[in-house]
């Protein structure tokens, strides 16, 4: 009777090391993705009078990024309500902006900080695809 018992947990023992392994081989997969969005692409934008550069980029609806901004000569405003963006670009410093687009289009950014007389230009075309 002993010996049936222990067979029988021996059994179950290993019936539920194989079903573990059956989750973990189905998960593994769905946590490498996940992983991959934790280090987004970094498109890099500088900021001067009166320009972004560059003056565009295309991103895919719904990827994450980091618009990486920087200005070389004075505070710069980087505003897009459509985007949802609305940051300051520090005088010789770097500002890290997260952004995922939900929609497909174009949109401009603008500097929405007065830096002279050719500020009403100062834009930027982002384009997201789908």
């Amino acid at each position: 009777m002993k010996t049936t018992i222990f067979k029988n947990k021996i059994v179950i023992t290993i019936l539920g090391a194989a079903a573990c392994g059956i989750v973990l081989a189905t998960i593994a997969p769905k946590t490498n993705m996940a992983r991959a969005s934790d280090n987004p692409k970094v498109i890099e934008i500088t900021a001067k009078k009166f320009e972004f550069t560059p003056s565009q980029i295309t991103l895919k609806k719904g990827e994450p990024v980091i618009l990486r901004l920087t200005s070389s000569d004075r505070v710069h405003g980087f505003m897009s309500k459509p985007l949802k963006i609305d940051t300051d670009i520090p005088a010789d410093k770097t500002a890290d902006v997260p952004v995922t687009p939900d929609t497909a289009g174009d949109f401009t950014v603008i500097c929405d900080h007065y830096c002279g007389t050719g500020h009403g230009n100062m834009k930027m075309k982002v384009t997201v695809v789908e």
